[in-house]
């Protein structure tokens, strides 16, 4: 990880999409996987979302900075209050990618089953 000006650079793994590395970066943390399930509840001001939490609005606001870079929250300005909600849609790229991973590993646990099941009848 290479840091410069405050933001974070991470080098692509090769065959890993970029949405996906930073949507993974972004709920590495409890806090930030906290925030995401609220807004999963609807839509709530920055306010609302630190009342419950045990840190400065300051320090949620730099949490709610990670996830908006990370596609999972947008935010606009109403008034005086900034409100926040959830992009599924970034969710839905996340979600894609592990479906992806998992498909490859059930081919490769069937493939498994034949081999132990042709070995067990050849034993026979």
């Amino acid at each position: 990880m290479t840091f410069c000006a405050g933001a974070c650079i991470v080098k692509s793994v090769l065959n890993q999409q970029p949405n996906v590395d930073l949507v993974l970066q972004a709920l590495a943390d409890p806090t930030r996987r906290q925030l995401v399930e609220r807004l999963g509840e609807g839509s709530a001001s920055v306010k609302e979302l630190a009342r419950p939490l045990p840190m400065s609005l300051a320090a949620v606001m730099q949490h709610l900075q990670v996830l908006e870079r990370a596609g999972l929250v947008k935010s606009e300005k109403r008034g005086r209050t900034r409100v926040c909600e959830l992009d599924v849609a970034r969710l839905d790229s996340l979600d894609d990618w592990i479906a992806a991973r998992k498909q490859t590993w059930e081919r490769r646990y069937d493939r498994l089953g034949e081999i132990l099941a042709a070995d067990t009848k050849e034993k026979r």
